[in-house]
C-alpha cells in the first residue's frame, strides 16, 4: 500500500484470528452479503512477530497498511470460512499477487479460508481482492508517523471514510490491547463502499496505539 496504501502486505494469520466464531460448510461459497477489506497496521503486527522476515517487516521498508485479504462477509451471525477443498493458487497468479502481498503461504491461506466462499474462481477473486484494495486512499498522516502515537478509534475511522468519500460506518477499527490491528473496509460485491454492519466487531476502546513505519 503505498500508493495511498502501504504497497506490500502483510503478514500471515495471527490478524485473522479476532475473526470470531465462523461457518465451515461447503455450501457456502457465493453465500454472502458483502465483502472485508483488511488492511493491517505493520508496524504493531512486526512488533509483536519479531521473528516475521517477510518483506512486511524488512527494517526500511517503510510498510504502513498492508493488504491482508477480502473477506465474504454476512450483515449478521458468522461468517462463511473455509467453504471448500480447493488445489492451490496457480502459480502466475501468486507471482502476481507478491506485488502486494508478502508471501505465497498467506495468498494460499487467503484463498483457502475466504476465497472459496466467494462463488469466485481463484484468479477472479484476487483479481477482485487487488482492485478492491487499490481503490482505498489512505490520509496521509499515518504512513507518515515519524513517533508513536494514540488515535480515537472514531477520528481513525472518519479520517478514512472523507478521504475515500465513503459513508460514515464503512470503516472500522480492530484493536487488541488498546493497539491498533487492523482497519476494516466494508465494501458491496460490486466494491461499493458501504456501512458494515453488526457482524463486524469494533475495537471496544476510544483509542489506539500506532508505532510509526520502520
Amino acid at each position: 500500500m503505498k500508493r495511498s496504501v502501504t504497497s506490500i502486505p502483510l503478514a500471515p494469520s495471527a490478524f485473522a484470528k479476532h475473526h470470531h466464531h465462523h461457518r465451515d460448510a461447503e455450501a457456502d461459497g457465493g453465500q454472502f452479503d458483502y465483502y472485508l477489506l483488511s488492511l493491517s497496521w505493520a508496524p504493531n503486527y512486526c512488533a509483536g512477530h519479531p521473528s516475521d522476515h517477510s518483506s512486511e517487516c524488512r527494517i526500511g521498508g517503510h510498510r504502513a497498511f498492508v493488504l491482508h485479504g477480502l473477506w465474504p462477509q454476512v450483515n449478521s451471525g458468522a461468517p462463511p470460512m473455509s467453504c471448500s477443498t480447493a488445489p492451490p493458487v496457480a502459480a502466475a497468479t501468486v507471482d502476481h499477487l507478491l506485488n502486494f502481498m508478502p508471501s505465497r503461504g498467506l495468498i494460499q491461506h487467503e484463498w483457502q479460508k475466504h476465497g472459496t466462499c466467494s462463488g469466485l474462481s481463484a484468479q477472479d477473486y484476487f483479481a477482485r481482492v487487488e482492485q478492491a484494495f487499490k481503490k482505498v486512499q489512505v490520509p496521509e498522516q499515518y504512513p507518515k508517523l515519524d513517533h508513536e502515537q494514540h488515535f480515537s478509534v472514531t477520528d481513525l475511522e472518519r479520517s478514512f471514510a472523507d478521504a475515500n468519500h465513503a459513508p460514515p460506518h464503512a470503516f472500522r477499527v480492530s484493536c487488541h490491547a488498546g493497539e491498533l490491528v487492523s482497519l476494516e473496509v466494508c465494501v458491496d460485491k460490486n466494491l461499493q463502499y458501504q456501512n458494515c454492519t453488526q457482524s463486524v466487531r469494533e475495537c471496544p476502546v476510544n483509542q489506539v496505539d500506532m508505532r510509526p513505519p520502520q
